[in-house]
C-alpha cells in the first residue's frame, strides 16, 4: 500500500511539473491567473449556450497544450491571455463588432498554437531535454507546416460551426482566404522566433 500511494505521489508531481510555468514570477501569477480565469469561462459558457461551451472546451485544451510545452515562462504567459482573450472575444461577439479582430486573433493564436506543437513534438515531455530539436531551418518549416495545417483545421471548423450549429459563424470565401494566408504568416513568424530560442539555447 504504502508503494502504490508513494506512485500515485509520484504521478501527481509529475503532472504538476509537466504543467508549471517556470520563469519569472510575474509571468507565473499572469498564467495561473490565465488558467484559473479559463476554467471560470466554461461555466460561464453555459449561460451562452452548447456552441460557447465547445468553445471554451477548446481552448481549456489549448490551456494544457501550452502549459506542457518547453516554451519560456513569458511566451507562456501571453499565449494563455492570447487564448483566454480570443475566448472571450468570440463570446462578446467582439469579432462581429471589430474588423480586425478575427485577422490578428488569426495570426496569434495560430502562431502560438503551432509554436506550442512544434515544442511539444521536439521536446519534453514527448522527447527528453536537452535533445538535439534539429536546425533552425527546420524549426521554421516545421512551425511553418503545423501552422498551414492548423489553419485549415480552424477553417474547416468553423464551416462545420456554421453549417450545423449557429448560422451567425461568419464563413465566406474572402474571409477564409484572409483567415488561412494571416495564419501561416503568423506561423512564418512564430516559426522564426522558435529558432531564434533554439539558437540560445545551444549558445554556451
Amino acid at each position: 500500500m504504502v508503494e502504490v500511494g508513494s506512485g500515485r505521489s509520484t504521478l501527481g508531481d509529475l503532472a504538476r511539473a509537466s504543467l508549471e510555468v517556470r520563469g519569472p514570477r510575474w509571468a507565473r501569477r499572469l498564467a495561473d491567473a490565465a488558467t484559473g480565469l479559463a476554467v471560470l469561462s466554461l461555466a460561464a459558457g453555459l449561460w451562452w449556450g452548447p456552441v460557447a461551451v465547445a468553445l471554451v472546451a477548446l481552448v481549456l485544451l489549448g490551456v494544457v497544450a501550452v502549459r506542457l510545452a518547453d516554451l519560456p515562462g513569458p511566451v507562456q504567459a501571453t499565449g494563455l491571455v492570447a487564448l483566454l482573450a480570443s475566448a472571450w472575444a468570440a463570446l462578446l461577439e467582439g469579432y462581429q463588432t471589430i474588423g480586425w479582430l478575427d485577422v490578428v486573433a488569426h495570426a496569434v493564436i495560430t502562431g502560438l498554437l503551432a509554436a506550442v506543437a512544434t515544442a511539444l513534438l521536439t521536446g519534453p515531455p514527448l522527447r527528453p531535454a536537452r535533445t538535439a530539436p534539429g536546425s533552425r531551418a527546420d524549426a521554421v518549416l516545421g512551425t511553418t507546416a503545423i501552422g498551414a495545417l492548423l489553419a485549415v483545421v480552424w477553417e474547416v471548423g468553423e464551416w462545420v460551426g456554421h453549417t450545423y450549429l449557429d448560422p451567425a459563424i461568419h464563413v465566406g470565401y474572402d474571409d477564409t482566404v484572409g483567415d488561412l494566408a494571416v495564419g501561416v504568416l503568423g506561423s512564418l513568424v512564430a516559426g522564426v522566433l522558435v529558432a531564434r530560442a533554439r539558437r540560445r539555447d545551444r549558445t554556451p
